[in-house]
């Protein structure tokens, strides 16, 4: 009888990982159907799988904890696979699953879809170019870390959504931010400005949305390291020391280089034309992230 292909590439894929001598296989289930039939499969060495699964599944509903090593759930918007295979190895390493120098084979298909048609083979230390930027070390080992993959959730979600049905760009710095408050200046009024700490916490989902509607406005948004807003339509200065490579890039990403460079601030910048989320430390781009763009351009 012929098996169905979510699993021959799955075997096929856990045959690769131990060939390979990986630690974990990542296995990406974007519906409620595909988990079901991962509760059903009978699948060899499945203490190795790592299931992947967007935040908006109710797990409570799914049998798959107890046939996997562990879950990870990931940002529920569509994202290219590259980007969704960088965002779940960032989870990996929060939950210490895996490492920043793992070796990981991963197994996906299309985002919206329940069927699984990729393998991939990752040595986090090795697999990484200019073309998919992706510096783990940098991201996991700064200050900031935690804070930073929380704006980094409210970023896709601006590069994907936009406001209002249309394309937004705009600059989080995070972290460092007395230094960066130095080296900036008000665009427009701060309208953070005289409001409590406790008020000003990016993990309050009224902060979210005022986030998501300020990035409208010129200038950057700097967070501190803790998750504290402390100000939007920030203006940073030294954008003209970047390095030749950079030169091609518009004026928020050559902003955003600028003030890692002079500081120990990582900054996220959401492009309007494209969607892609770039971030920059030290001058550099250190990952980019590429949500697909579900909203009609007005």
């Amino acid at each position: 009888m012929m098996r169905d292909q979510k699993s021959v590439v799955t075997s096929n894929a856990i045959r690769i990982a131990r060939e390979t001598l990986s630690e974990k296989l990542f296995l990406f289930l974007n519906t409620e159907n595909a988990c079901r039939w991962f509760s059903r499969a009978a699948i060899a060495d499945s203490k190795d799988i790592v299931v992947v699964v967007p935040e908006s599944l109710r797990l409570s509903d799914l049998d798959i904890g107890s046939k996997c090593a562990a879950i990870i759930t990931s940002w529920s918007g569509n994202q290219t696979r590259f980007s969704r295979i960088k965002y779940a190895f960032l989870q990996g390493v929060i939950q210490g699953i895996i490492t920043a120098d793992s070796k990981v084979v991963c197994v996906l298909g299309p985002y919206d879809k329940g069927h699984l048609d990729t393998i991939t083979i990752h040595d986090l230390s090795l697999s990484w170019s200019e073309d998919f930027p992706f510096d783990v070390h940098a991201i996991i080992e700064h200050k900031a870390f935690h804070t930073i993959m929380a704006v980094l959730e409210i970023a896709l979600d601006i590069g994907a959504l936009g406001r209002e049905g249309k394309s937004v760009g705009t600059i989080f710095v995070i972290g460092d931010a007395e230094s960066v408050m130095e080296l900036s200046h008000q665009v427009v009024f701060n309208p953070f400005k005289g409001y409590p700490m406790s008020e000003r916490l990016i993990t309050l989902p009224e902060v979210v949305e005022s986030i998501k509607e300020l990035a409208k406005l010129d200038g950057a948004v700097v967070i501190d390291e803790n998750g504290v807003v402390e100000s939007a339509g920030r203006f940073l200065e030294g954008a003209g020391m970047v390095t030749k490579k950079l030169r091609g890039l518009g004026a928020r990403h050559r902003s955003a280089a600028g003030i890692t460079r002079r500081t120990e601030a990582i900054a996220i910048v959401v492009s309007e034309s494209t969607g892609r989320v770039t971030v920059f430390g030290k001058g550099r781009v250190i990952a980019t992230l590429e949500p697909i763009i579900s909203r009609r351009m007005v």
